[in-house]
């Protein structure tokens, strides 16, 4: 069971995060990086969709497989494509590389954040 101190952790890591990438975009004049929290925020939803969509109820593990693992392939394209944008934004000279490395390292943050959320305070199944 998740206590106080955990939930006063994990806020403390977010607003970091989040800190991380408005800085990002303020300190360089360039808002192209909070494209960032954008991807990191629609990343676990592809996870929560597909697990409510495959079947709960049956003991089979491979009749709802492909429901979840076509949700974790989204979620790994979004995760990944958190870190390849401000990636390619400095290769492609839209965005300093000072903006690029605190929105990348901002950014899994919040990830990171929201996946200890669900994490710590996912409901046990009873059978």
């Amino acid at each position: 069971m998740a206590g106080l101190k955990t939930i006063i952790a994990l806020s403390f890591v977010l607003a970091i995060g989040f800190l991380l990438v408005i800085l990002s975009s303020a300190l360089f004049h360039n808002y192209l990086t909070l494209l960032v929290v954008a991807t990191y925020v629609v990343a676990p939803l592809p996870n929560w969709i597909c697990g409510r969509a495959a079947n709960p109820d049956d003991f089979m593990e491979s009749s709802g497989s492909g429901v979840i693992d076509f949700g974790r392939f989204l979620t790994g394209f979004f995760v990944v494509m958190g870190i390849a944008l401000p990636t390619l934004l400095w290769h492609s000279s839209a965005i300093a590389g000072g903006a690029a490395a605190m929105s990348v390292v901002g950014g899994l943050l919040i990830y990171g954040t929201i996946m200890s959320f669900t994490l710590f305070f996912q409901e046990e199944q009873e059978f």
